[in-house]
């Protein structure tokens, strides 16, 4: 029968602090739902080092075992009531029934502009990136400049996760906690409802300059990979249709990266993948091996080659090269490239920009100018970043050195 929907989340502390807290979630199950969890999780900055899910078709039961890294404190409050924002109802089923699926389609969140200028300074955008994120306020979009008399002209196409952004106390608590890092160098901030115009820009463009289809989507796995036989970082997936009657056997052993089990959740329900039940282990060498039980959205299990060759071949990919990071000249210029992949339900990978400006202001590297945009490139939406380098300050890394830092932070190896 399941439980109370109160009940969905529960975060049990361990008795020794330097042990995994243990994210339990039991709920209505739907296609994709191990995605979204990991994507929250992944948001408030934690990795899941074990994990346990296995279904009935009808109700799951998740247990997640995760781990703090880096300097941010987790809000655990809060992270138990979005985890349970992204559980389905137990009253879903029937709200389906009565009004018919229509009822269910979340409406497209607000986009507010958010507009402010100041005074430039070392690692000034990653410290702007770190309030929107304490405030749950999610980037879909910035265009940063730098004027030559060192003022800054930021503008931040945001979401709201809370949706209380339209409200006066909302948009002044930003602008005050904005305000509270940037000091006295802040000159202007305002937050308004962008015009629907504006807001329609944010969707994927075609459009991108060739140079850089060529640079970042240009990156083919190796030969080995491909072939699935002896592959660099014993990166392996495998499928195995003879363990179970009913169900596909997916098997995965790769290096460990932030997001790792989000990438391969991502994937999964990209191509409508039902898990039934799974296994996901780190060891202490920094490996991660997964056992999953799979079967398609019509509760067959996957016999067609070709499906698997493509499912396989997808993962693959998504595991060696979850993101892409490279810093080319632009004539005088340096430029940082970022792209990662857009799930299908329209949302980006969190905290990418956040970990791109950590990154570059340890590095003491200024940002000249930033943009973010959507692009549809190879069939697929990415999320593409335009970093402008300023290199002309004297302790700026080298180009080899940018893209191995934010290559770092963004794949959480130290």
């Amino acid at each position: 029968m399941g439980i109370p929907h109160d009940d969905a989340v529960l975060i049990e502390q361990p008795d020794n602090p330097n042990e995994p807290r243990v994210i339990t979630v039991s709920c209505p199950d739907k296609t994709g739902l191990g995605c979204d969890l990991c994507r929250v999780i992944l948001f408030f900055g934690l990795s899941i080092v074990r994990g346990d899910m296995s279904t009935d078709g009808k109700w799951c039961y998740i247990v997640f075992w995760v781990i703090e890294r880096g300097e941010r404190r987790t809000r655990w409050g809060l992270l138990k009531k979005r985890l349970m924002d992204a559980c389905p109802s137990p009253y879903a089923s029937a709200v389906i029934l009565f009004y018919g699926e229509e009822a269910q389609q979340p409406r497209p969140p607000e986009v507010f502009l958010l507009r402010f200028s100041c005074l430039d300074r070392m690692g000034l955008l990653h410290d702007v990136t770190q309030v929107l994120c304490e405030l749950e306020l999610t980037i879909r979009r910035v265009k940063v400049s730098t004027t030559p008399d060192g003022r800054v002209v930021d503008l931040f196409f945001i979401t709201d996760t809370r949706e209380l952004l339209h409200t006066r106390k909302r948009k002044d608590d930003t602008c005050d906690m904005l305000r509270a890092v940037l000091g006295d160098s802040m000159m202007e901030c305002c937050i308004e409802l962008a015009e629907a115009e504006i807001a329609s820009c944010l969707q994927a463009s075609s459009f991108l300059p060739p140079s850089i289809t060529e640079e970042i989507f240009g990156l083919e796995l190796p030969e080995e990979i491909v072939k699935g036989s002896s592959p660099p970082n014993n990166l392996s997936v495998t499928m195995d249709n003879s363990l179970s009657p009913a169900h596909t056997l997916i098997q995965i052993y790769c290096q460990d990266h932030k997001g790792l089990l989000y990438d391969i959740m991502r994937t999964l329900k990209d191509y409508s993948i039902q898990i039934s039940y799974g296994r996901f282990y780190e060891n202490q060498s920094g490996y991660c091996e997964l056992d999953l039980f799979v079967i398609q959205a019509d509760g067959k299990k996957i016999v067609d080659p070709n499906k698997q060759k493509s499912l396989c071949s997808r993962l693959r990919m998504e595991l060696f090269h979850p993101l892409r990071v490279t810093v080319v000249n632009r004539g005088p210029e340096t430029e940082l490239l970022v792209a990662n992949p857009v799930e299908l339900s329209n949302k980006g990978r969190p905290l990418v920009f956040y970990d791109i400006t950590l990154a570059l202001k340890l590095l003491n590297t200024r940002i000249f100018l930033a943009e973010i945009g959507r692009h549809m490139i190879g069939g697929r939406e990415w999320e593409i970043y335009r970093i402008l380098l300023n290199d002309e300050y004297e302790f700026s890394a080298s180009k080899n050195e940018i893209e191995e830092g934010v290559k770092k932070m963004l794949m959480g190896w130290e």
